[in-house]
């Protein structure tokens, strides 16, 4: 699958010259006097996979946010999150691949079975010992959401024009994430008077099935990437006839043609690393059942805070696309910085030894779960809040840096296999760290280290490998379609008189 682009200042002002097609995708759908555009449109369809992803990894964030899966003891959650990552790290890295061969919406539908499935193990374990059942569901939601992924990070990336990935970035973000706001309501309403560490009920783990399932449905209306026509006429690529060979000589080609792209790697490896240390090592190690809810719903909501101003920031129009690429860099090594030197801060507080939980019969000292009420808990209330925006800031740049290589659907979706296989195998690692009980502060040392290198190494990306525009002739360059394939006849026509497209 392959996008391709027009100039920044053209896509976004260009009229509408051209003729769309018969039938009912390709009809304006219209609200009174407001006219949303038609079906096979890049926005209705970022749309559509927005809230695939609110009801599938946004109730799983939601779930995960709590510690432990919902559960006190954390041990079963870290073994599914180390069996889901595993996978996730293998199908993930050959994800675009296969995304590239069987389309996107077979690969969202199939997406979201996994997260259904895994929720429903976690219910099941909450009243019965079912260690191969759960590490069954681990396993099959890394398959799941590596396809889920990568048919996600195609269609943020490829369809829309170069003047709005950020813009894009934070529908999508925003949408996204308001599932797992929902998704921390659920916990927090079902808890709102429990104020001692538990599980959560069986009532919470139902509502988390039948969203997820609903999202994985919804995914069947998506339309497949040869069905989109954007604003300007132009269409995305797709590779002709792809094989299994194509698309695995594809993602040597992605690598071939930008072999910059390996000093993005220690960044993906490390975008999802925090979260192990930030929901067991804080949210679980320190609250009880209700005010783990109330944090988790800050932490996603801070993610929304902060997509609302990165996406036009990474868009400013006032500032060519090298040099905001440059801002980009500065702006989250000194995030980076900020924040973790404030997790820092907080974490001297306590260990893991101090804060292993009360029982009255097994531990009758131990540490009594904090509540809202707890007269120190705005402080590491608003540290996790910070911990939300930073999550959704790395993400959204490193998003906007793999777009910013080019608009060529097909290696887009490598890209996002890549960068989701290496997270994902990140995940796998921290995840075991924290199952064999490593310190807290070692923990967070190695978020603090990884984030901060990883952000040095990529550095020669953001300052020399940016460009202001991307041509239509370098994102057919690795595929057998031609320009008069993707672009309308009005841009063929300025195309052929030299401008660039």
């Amino acid at each position: 699958m392959e996008s391709n682009e027009k100039s920044a200042e053209t896509t976004t002002t260009e009229p509408e010259a051209f003729v769309r097609p018969d039938g009912w995708m390709y009809r304006s759908i219209k609200i009174g006097r407001w006219d949303l555009g038609w079906y096979a449109s890049p926005h209705i369809q970022l749309g559509m996979i927005a809230f695939v992803c609110f009801m599938c990894p946004g109730m799983f964030n939601a779930l995960q946010g709590l510690g432990g899966a919902g559960n006190t003891d954390t041990q079963v959650a870290d073994q599914m999150n180390m069996a889901l990552y595993s996978t996730f790290a293998v199908v993930g890295f050959l994800a675009g691949g296969v995304v590239n061969r069987i389309g996107i919406r077979i690969a969202l539908a199939f997406g979201g079975i996994g997260y259904t499935i895994y929720s429903i193990s976690l219910l099941v374990s909450v009243h019965k010992s079912v260690g191969g059942f759960n590490i069954f569901a681990g396993a099959l939601l890394g398959v799941c959401a590596g396809l889920l992924w990568a048919a996600q990070g195609t269609i943020m990336m490829s369809y829309p024009p170069e003047a709005r990935k950020g813009r894009y970035f934070t529908w999508f973000w925003s949408i996204f994430n308001v599932g797992a706001c929902v998704g921390a309501l659920i916990p927090l309403g079902t808890n709102i008077h429990v104020k001692v560490a538990k599980t959560v009920t069986d009532g919470t783990y139902i509502a988390f099935i039948v969203l997820m399932a609903f999202g994985a449905v919804l995914a069947l209306f998506i339309c497949d990437a040869d069905k989109i026509i954007r604003k300007d006429g132009t269409k995305v690529i797709l590779m002709k006839n792809p094989s299994w060979k194509s698309e695995v000589i594809g993602m040597w080609q992605t690598v071939r043609s930008e072999p910059c792209v390996l000093l993005l790697f220690p960044m993906f490896w490390s975008s999802n690393w925090f979260y192990t240390y930030q929901q067991n090592g804080l949210n679980a190690a320190i609250f009880n059942t209700r005010t783990k809810a109330l944090n988790d719903f800050l932490y996603w909501f801070a993610q929304i805070v902060a997509a609302l101003f990165l996406g036009p920031l990474l868009d400013l129009k006032y500032f060519r696309r090298s040099v905001r690429a440059k801002g980009a860099l500065a702006f989250l090594l000194s995030l980076t910085m900020v924040i973790w030197g404030g997790g820092y801060a907080w974490q001297k507080w306590y260990t893991r030894e101090s804060t292993a939980p009360y029982d009255p019969v097994k531990n009758p000292d131990g540490f009594h779960a904090w509540d809202w009420s707890h007269k120190g808990y705005l402080g590491p209330m608003f540290l996790y809040f910070f911990y939300g925006m930073y999550d959704a800031c790395w993400q959204g740049v490193v998003y906007w840096m793999m777009g910013s290589l080019g608009n060529s659907g097909r290696k887009l979706a490598n890209l996002a296999g890549f960068y989701k296989g290496l997270q994902s195998a990140g995940s796998a690692v921290v995840w075991n760290m924290d199952r064999v009980k490593t310190p807290y502060m070692d923990e967070l040392a190695s978020n603090w280290g990884l984030l901060a290198g990883s952000i040095l190494i990529a550095a020669p990306v953001f300052l020399f490998k940016i460009k202001d525009h991307i041509s239509i002739e370098e994102d057919l360059a690795d595929v057998n379609e031609t320009a008069e394939d993707v672009l309308p006849p009005h841009l063929l026509e300025r195309k052929r008189m030299g401008e660039t497209i």
